[in-house]
């Protein structure tokens, strides 16, 4: 057979070797981008073969492989769900681990089929700690609602009860006193409510440029007498230079006013709170102390959740709503700063809102003569 005549077959072998390595680049492109792509995802992902044999991990799920501890654990649930999905059951588990960190994560095993064969299985493993936890704070936010709204508006009603059926007035002054007291704590809880709806649900916050000094004067002014009333001394002391924040004018000196409140609230007579303000390369600093009844460690991580009151009794009798500290740290967070505190039970508190310096306006040069 002369040369000539091989020449077509050999270009359509030459051909279909070439299709085959395409399909073969195709295939391998395909695999590498899907790979990429699991690799980067916010789950864990195991998967394994038809055998169970695991054949990819990527970064977030890495981290179970020879972890000790709630790691171990972990671990150990991703390959009993792993084999059970090789055979071809379909599970989901949640894992709650103590840490440190606490944590729950959410397990899924599925088996993975292709044209109605099983061609392996996969476990994805999802954090839900965030999840679970804004379920528990609504869950609370809830029920604390309803609780404190109960609680004044059943006093509103017995004490509306007693008056109808009083008519002695000596007798009946005292009850229209409460009445007044329980009415007025009524309509506090209300509009903090709406001030903190209206601070989580605002898109954009009207900000003008302000005097950090300026801003923590108008709040001692208006807090100083109920202080006075307490019996409690505020002392002020400014930082040498006074820095500007843009800010929402109405909602920092609220937060500014509430650390005071909180502050004059939990103090005993005759102490004083003192305000100083503080200023970084990038951040004013309002410093709010006192020598209170101060703040146990254990309940330090939760002081800025609604309604958390450290002291039940005494929140209640001073008309305290438990969302004033909610509302400081959501107006930190609007505004790009944070609010933090130490304390120590018994010998006091000291509160830290944290926001950002707005830049120095450059002054336009002088103008220069030239002749």
């Amino acid at each position: 057979m002369s040369p000539r005549r091989e020449q077509p077959a050999v270009t359509a072998a030459e051909r279909q070797a070439a299709d085959a390595s395409a399909l073969a680049s195709r295939f391998r492109a395909q695999r590498d981008r899907l790979a990429a792509a699991l690799a980067k995802s916010v789950e864990g992902v195991v998967v394994a073969d038809r055998d169970g044999i695991e054949v990819f991990r990527n970064e977030v799920a890495e981290v179970f492989r020879n972890a000790r501890h709630s790691g171990a654990v972990v671990e150990r649930t991703i390959g009993s769900m792993l084999e059970g999905a090789v055979a071809g059951e379909e599970s989901e588990q949640d894992l709650q681990l103590f840490g440190p960190p606490r944590s729950r994560l959410r397990l899924r095993a599925v088996p993975l089929i292709v044209d109605g064969e099983r061609t392996g299985a996969a476990v994805y493993v999802h954090d839900i700690s965030e999840v679970h936890r804004v379920d528990n704070v609504r869950r609370d936010f809830v029920a604390n609602v309803s609780h404190e709204l109960k609680t004044p508006i059943g006093a509103l009603e017995l004490l509306a009860e007693t008056l109808v059926a009083e008519d002695d007035p000596e007798v009946a002054r005292p009850l229209i006193e409460r009445l007044a007291k329980e009415a007025e704590r009524l309509g506090r809880i209300v509009d903090d409510l709406l001030d903190l709806s209206l601070i989580e649900t605002q898109e954009t916050v009207p900000t003008e440029l302000l005097s950090v000094d300026a801003l923590v004067d108008e709040a001692v002014d208006r807090l100083r007498p109920s202080a006075m009333v307490s019996g409690i001394g505020l002392q002020v002391h400014h930082a040498s230079s006074s820095g500007r924040v843009e800010s929402d004018r109405r909602q920092i000196v609220s937060a500014i006013v509430n650390l005071l409140d909180n502050a004059v609230k939990y103090s005993e007579p005759g102490s004083v709170v003192v305000v100083e303000t503080e200023q970084t390369d990038d951040d004013a600093v309002i410093v709010v102390s006192d020598h209170g009844i101060g703040v146990p460690s254990r309940d330090l991580e939760r002081i800025f959740e609604r309604f958390y009151r450290v002291d039940q009794a005494r929140s209640r009798d001073t008309g305290g709503t438990g969302l004033g500290l909610a509302i400081v740290r959501h107006v930190a967070q609007v505004h790009g700063g944070d609010v933090s505190v130490e304390s120590v039970e018994g010998e006091g508190s000291t509160f830290r809102l944290r926001l950002p310096l707005a830049p120095e306006l450059s002054l336009p040069s002088e103008p220069q003569d030239v002749t």
